[in-house]
């Protein structure tokens, strides 16, 4: 099969690394890709926006499968302009998206449908917002509605924290259209996890648990980012209360979808707070996380093709999909001035020797300049470790890290020792 990714970041780098072992894949193609992808496929220069020129690309190049990254061309639509081009594309459409794309969506569907999660009251007026904050409870989440590259959400522990949230989303528009309105929620403690789950329509098939680490600084301080690590499996957390999760909100979740008339195919995330009330949901996802692609996919025996093509043709429920026993943590290396604004253009060098040692490297934001591997992007480089159990496969992955320099480099210290305690 001739499979075209759509993305370019780390996740995309991990999906098309996966899909290279397939034996049913003759080419691979990546829409734009990055400097780590284009050992492995074709890189496409187009856009993710681009949905006229992809489809008329992947007609022309005889493109038997699509398989689509990032939340913003999901949510836009992407997968509805493939189909209707009769090109096969996996995830979910516009309709199922939504629970990405709308945070007032998803917890409106939520709460209609008695699935666990926090309690929220959303908004469209600031001047609303605002008195309503100044009435509640501290700490506090604000969220943006819409997509913002994973930076959309502040935990404010103080009043002053939450207003400069909730001004730079209403007022100042730091994430355009997506603040136009926003949801503010009860701040739940606990330990966080993600579950993500291959699903078609009422079939659901989890994935290992994982863990992320969304704050750019050890002992999770500092602002959101995209996510600067992750691991799996989580041995910490009870196997009972990883059941309860499926169990209570994924399963119902993708049952509320097909009653809505949003039936959604394709890769339903998760993201769960285990509070002392059990676990409960923080948001959804309609794709692959990133970083979490990057340990979820080394640790999956099954071909992902395979899988791919089960959900595709109605026949997930019949698919007994592996895992390896293993862990894997994944470390992101990122600029410097990541979350905000970043350099560009700094020379990488020690890739070769952190995979010689073993190591998996995925670019997120890499370029090709001048016969070097420059930055080019906030997170630059997930680096992965494999090993018997979390220790294990933590060092690899730090040991790795440190043979890897570029300058201003950043990482945190600390991925994955909340499993170690």
């Amino acid at each position: 099969m001739r499979i075209l990714v759509i993305g370019g970041g780390g996740r995309e780098h991990a999906i098309v690394w996966a899909l290279k072992k397939s034996e049913k894949v003759t080419k691979l193609f990546c829409a734009p890709g990055n400097a780590g992808i284009a050992q492995l496929a074709e890189c496409v220069p187009l856009a993710v926006s681009q949905f006229d020129e992809l489809t008329r690309y992947a007609k022309d190049t005889a493109i038997d499968l699509v398989f689509v990254g990032p939340d913003d061309p999901l949510a836009d639509g992407i997968v509805d302009a493939f189909e209707a081009a009769g090109i096969p594309a996996f995830g979910p459409n516009k309709l199922a998206a939504e629970i990405e794309g709308s945070k007032i969506f998803m917890k409106n569907l939520l709460k209609k449908y008695n699935i666990p999660t926090a309690k929220y009251e959303t908004f469209t007026d600031y001047r609303a917002a605002l008195t309503y904050l100044r009435q509640h409870s501290l700490p506090a989440v604000i969220k943006t509605d819409g997509l913002a590259a994973g930076k959309g959400v502040t935990v404010a522990a103080t009043l002053e924290e939450a207003e400069a949230a909730l001004r730079e989303a209403m007022v100042d528009k730091v994430f355009g259209n997506s603040g136009n309105q926003v949801v503010i929620e009860e701040f739940l403690e606990g330990q966080e996890m993600s579950i993500l789950a291959f699903v078609d329509g009422e079939t659901v098939k989890p994935m290992v648990p994982a863990q992320d680490h969304k704050q750019i600084f050890d002992g999770d301080k500092g602002p959101n980012t995209g996510g600067m690590g992750t691991y799996c499996p989580l041995p910490h957390i009870d196997p009972a209360i990883i059941e309860e999760s499926i169990v209570s909100i994924i399963i119902p979740t993708a049952k509320a979808m097909v009653s809505e008339g949003r039936s959604f195919r394709g890769i339903l995330f998760a993201g769960l707070m285990v509070t002392k009330d059990g676990p409960k949901t923080i948001e959804f996802n309609a794709r692959f996380g990133d970083p979490e692609a990057q340990v979820l996919l080394p640790s999956l025996k099954t071909d992902l093709l395979d899988i791919v093509l089960a959900a595709m043709n109605g026949q997930l429920g019949k698919l007994d999909i592996e895992w390896k026993d293993e862990a894997a943590v994944c470390v992101a290396i990122a600029s410097e001035g990541y979350p905000a604004s970043y350099p560009k253009g700094r020379v990488i060098t020690g890739i070769s020797e952190a995979e010689a040692q073993g190591a998996l490297v995925f670019h997120a934001g890499t370029a090709e300049k001048d016969g070097e591997l420059v930055t080019s992007g906030g997170r630059v480089l997930g680096i992965v470790g494999v090993g018997r159990d979390i220790a294990e496969a933590r060092t690899r992955a730090y040991e790795a890290v440190s043979v890897i320099q570029f300058e201003g480099k950043q990482n945190r210290t600390d991925i994955a020792s909340k499993a170690l305690v």
